[in-house]
C-alpha cells in the first residue's frame, strides 16, 4: 500500500515538473492573429501564405510587396514594402516592434488593442473609437499620421495626441517631445519623405485589401469548382444508374419474351398465344 502511494506521489511530481517546463513554452506561443493576404513577404524566413497563424515572437519581413495580418475580428495591420517587424502578444494587446519600414493599423471600437513601438516611442490608437493610422521610420525618426480617430504617442517625454488628419515626427532614440507639437509642420525635406511614406502606406493598405479580396475570390472560385465537380460527378452517377436500369429492363424483357415464346411452343393450339412486343420475335 505504501509503495503504491509512493509511486503515485512520484508520478504527480513528474507531471508537475513537466507542466512547469511546458507552460512558458505555451505562453511564448500566444496567437497574435492570422494572415489575411501577402505578397513578397516572409514570416520566420518562410514564405507567407494566407491563413498562416502569427504567434508572439514571430518576425515578419516584407520585400517589394505588402502583408495584411488580421488581429481578432475588428483589427488589422498592413505592412508596407521594405518593412521588418516582430510581434509581441500581451493580455488584451498586440504590440508590433517596428525595425524598419511602415505599418498601417486599423483598430475597431472593441476587441484586441494595437500598439506600435519603435525604440522607446510607442503609438497607441485611442480606445472606444475606430482608428486608422500610419507609423513609419524616416531617417531615424518616427512619422505618425492619424487618418481616422486619434493616435497617442508615448515615450520618455510627455504623451501627445495626434488628431485626425495630422502628422508629427518623433526622435525614436531620444524619445523627446514631438517636434513642433501636434499638427505642426515638419521641414521641407522631411515633408517630402512623409508624403512618400504616407503614399506608400496608402498603397500598402490598398494592396493589402486587393490581396485579401484576391484570396477571397480564389477561395470562392475553388469552392465553385468543387461544387461544379460534385455536380458533374453526381450527373455521371445518375447517368450510370440510368444506363444500368435500362440494361436491367432490357434483360427482363428478353427473359419475359423467351418465356412467352416457350409457352407458345408448348401450347401451339392455345386460344391466346403469346404475342412478342415490338422489336422481339419467337424466331
Amino acid at each position: 500500500m505504501f509503495s503504491e502511494k509512493r509511486k503515485m506521489f512520484v508520478a504527480l511530481m513528474v507531471l508537475a515538473a513537466a507542466l512547469a517546463v511546458s507552460l512558458p513554452m505555451f505562453a511564448g506561443s500566444a496567437i497574435v492573429g492570422s494572415v489575411a493576404g501577402s505578397m513578397n513577404a516572409t514570416l520566420g524566413g518562410q514564405a507567407l501564405v494566407p491563413n498562416t497563424t502569427v504567434f508572439s515572437g514571430d518576425s515578419l519581413q516584407v520585400k517589394d510587396g505588402a502583408a495584411v495580418v488580421a488581429v481578432g475580428p475588428a483589427s488589422r495591420l498592413v505592412f508596407g514594402r521594405e518593412t521588418v517587424a516582430s510581434f509581441l502578444r500581451e493580455a488584451g494587446e498586440v504590440t508590433v516592434l517596428l525595425g524598419q519600414g511602415n505599418v498601417s493599423m486599423y483598430q475597431g471600437q472593441a476587441g484586441v488593442g494595437l500598439r506600435v513601438k519603435v525604440g522607446t516611442v510607442s503609438v497607441v490608437p485611442s480606445t472606444g473609437f475606430k482608428t486608422l493610422g500610419e507609423v513609419a521610420m524616416v531617417n531615424g525618426a518616427v512619422v505618425v499620421t492619424a487618418k481616422e480617430g486619434k493616435l497617442r504617442v508615448e515615450g520618455n517625454g510627455p504623451a501627445v495626441d495626434v488628431a485626425k488628419g495630422k502628422t508629427i515626427t518623433v526622435n525614436a532614440k531620444a524619445a523627446r517631445a514631438p517636434q513642433g507639437g501636434a499638427g505642426a509642420s515638419v521641414n521641407a525635406a522631411t515633408a517630402l519623405q512623409v508624403g512618400s511614406i504616407a503614399a506608400g502606406g496608402t498603397s500598402a493598405v490598398l494592396s493589402g485589401v486587393a490581396i485579401s479580396r484576391a484570396g477571397d475570390a480564389k477561395d470562392a472560385a475553388a469552392a465553385a469548382n468543387a461544387t461544379a465537380a460534385s455536380a458533374v460527378s453526381a450527373a455521371q452517377d445518375a447517368q450510370a444508374a440510368a444506363e444500368a436500369a435500362t440494361a436491367a429492363a432490357e434483360a427482363a424483357t428478353e427473359a419475359a419474351n423467351s418465356a412467352g415464346c416457350a409457352l407458345n411452343a408448348l401450347n401451339p393450339d392455345a386460344v391466346s398465344p403469346y404475342v412478342p412486343p415490338d422489336g422481339y420475335s419467337c424466331d
